[in-house]
């Protein structure tokens, strides 16, 4: 489910165009609208770079340019602009919406605590990585 003419018209003029080196030379930017294509199929599928299917650009390309545009902000009003395209057009209703991202990553290394005995993890066997109740949960739910 790629983007409609119409949705790429609203989100063309919101996308930068590519730097143009000053000798001319370099290899041509692959077209934003296959590239934006493929982010929005990696990001509603939860899947890997890696499988995005062969009809995107390669998943190096889609991934280095959402990051891209993350940092910049363009990402953000790309969306933002979607989701008032469909609101205008009665798709849906974000008077009752509820976005909730929750990121929590497991602590690097080893752990350092120790109990009031002064043993650490070692003394009890437990020394693995512990990870939190909640790894990675990214939902967006919309009222029906």
């Amino acid at each position: 489910m790629d983007l409609t003419d119409e949705q790429w018209a609203v989100i063309q003029p919101l996308i930068p165009d590519p730097p143009k080196r000053p000798d001319g030379k370099g290899r041509p930017w692959k077209d934003a609208r296959d590239v934006i294509n493929g982010v929005l199929w990696a990001l509603r599928t939860g899947a890997p770079w890696y499988d995005l299917p062969d009809r995107y650009p390669p998943y190096q390309t889609c991934h280095r340019r959402f990051q891209h545009w993350v940092r910049s902000g363009v990402f953000e009003k790309v969306l933002q602009t979607l989701a008032d395209d469909l609101q205008e057009r009665g798709g849906i209703d974000l008077s009752e919406c509820h976005i909730d991202v929750r990121l929590s990553s497991p602590k690097k290394g080893r752990p350092s605590w120790s109990n009031q005995a002064g043993q650490g993890y070692e003394a009890h066997g437990s020394c693995r990585r512990q990870w939190p109740s909640c790894r990675r949960t990214r939902y967006v739910c919309f009222a029906a």
